[in-house]
């Protein structure tokens, strides 16, 4: 678990520093993909997946 937050953090910095300089390229696809993998391998990813659920909700409602 410690790992998995420790790559979160790695992988979501890099992230951050890769869309704020628009470094957008395969280095930062890779980064966006390995990120979303950690992240949905900790505590964070239910919230984030009832979020997404929610917005899909409201936005079938319109």
């Amino acid at each position: 678990m410690v790992i998995t937050v420790s790559l979160v953090l790695l992988f979501g910095l890099a992230l951050f520093f890769l869309l704020r300089f628009k470094q957008v390229g395969p280095g930062a696809a890779l980064t966006s993909a390995m990120f979303g993998f950690f992240l949905a391998s900790t505590g964070a990813a239910g919230p984030i997946n009832r979020f997404a659920e929610s917005l899909i909700d409201a936005a079938s409602n319109l």
